[in-house]
């Protein structure tokens, strides 16, 4: 796979799919990401009636490994990845679980595999031309080079965080199911904190265009999830300054401090947005409000606000 990033290659789910619990293995992973990117390229898009095929030469190819690799891990996946499942909180504050595919074949003589998405996952990823209030996307050569599924999780899961430049409080619980983990794996935080975290950490500061870390929050003597520092290694050049009328939101010119201070606080009381509001952030207005001043200075974060900021007496511009 060519090194130079392209509009190609991107991988894009709603924030609400990329947060899901769940519990793939790295090469089926891989295999959803391709399905992601390929249904762009092709100009298929998403179905839950249209099959995607995808091929161990193009596995070889993205991943760079071997083709006896490549077969073996796309028939492991055929097997496996259909009794799957995740769940996630919908718009009403519910959990939903389904499952990622309503069907899958093994295509032997061909070395493919052809997969149909759930109606869950088609509407997560359905608008993949990336015009959506509320998504999370990245180039997939990024996690290309990743080794471990916690590495490709992590990573997924810090990249929509990174024009807040930081996270809001990942509990440990939800934190561990979404990077695929069992209630006994790792169990101790010493052997999760070395076989898990800061390995994915180490790995995706090494190869991928993010760096992070993070900090342990603690309730007494006991840890009780992680907060991380999220930026891009290669920042881009800042924008200018624009002069402009102080009470008037435009998408395209980012938030004063000020501005996301005071209009996130009023937007923390509103009852809508209550579902956002998850840990620490449920049951202190401070702590969600600073949440969402975060996300405020991301202008897609801005554009799924929009709504809400005109409600608290935030002007739009025409």
């Amino acid at each position: 796979m060519s090194k130079s990033s392209t509009q190609k290659d991107i991988v894009v789910k709603s924030n609400r799919l990329n947060s899901a619990l769940q519990n793939l293995s790295l090469a089926e992973i891989r295999i959803i990401q391709l399905a992601i990117v390929d249904a762009r390229e092709s100009g298929k898009g998403l179905d839950p009636s249209t099959p995607l095929t995808i091929s161990a030469s193009r596995y070889v190819e993205v991943f760079e490994t071997t083709r006896q690799n490549a077969y073996m891990r796309i028939k492991e996946t055929e097997e496996t990845l259909f009794n799957r499942r995740f769940s996630f909180i919908d718009e009403d504050g519910l959990l939903v679980k389904s499952r990622w595919l309503s069907q899958v074949r093994y295509l032997d003589n061909q070395g493919e595999i052809e997969l149909s998405f759930t109606p869950a996952v088609v509407k997560g990823i359905s608008r993949i031309d990336g015009a959506v209030d509320f998504f999370t996307q990245y180039s997939l050569q990024q996690t290309s080079g990743l080794d471990s599924a916690y590495s490709t999780r992590l990573y997924e899961l810090l990249v929509q965080w990174k024009a807040a430049k930081k996270t809001p409080l990942f509990e440990l619980e939800t934190f561990r199911a979404q990077l695929g983990l069992q209630e006994n794996e790792y169990a101790r935080m010493f052997d999760f904190k070395k076989r898990v975290l800061d390995m994915a950490v180490n790995e995706i500061n090494k190869v991928t265009d993010l760096k992070v870390s993070y900090q342990q929050i603690k309730e007494g003597r006991s840890i009780i999830g992680f907060i991380f520092t999220v930026t891009l290694k290669n920042k881009e050049a800042p924008l200018k300054d624009v002069k402009r009328d102080t009470n008037t939101l435009d998408m395209f010119v980012p938030m004063t401090d000020s501005q996301r201070y005071h209009f996130a606080k009023k937007l923390s009381k509103l009852h809508e947005l209550s579902y956002l509001a998850k840990g620490e952030a449920g049951r202190n207005y401070d702590v969600f409000a600073e949440q969402i001043a975060n996300e405020l200075s991301d202008p897609e974060r801005v554009k799924f606000y929009e709504n809400y900021l005109v409600q608290v007496g935030f002007k739009k511009s025409i």
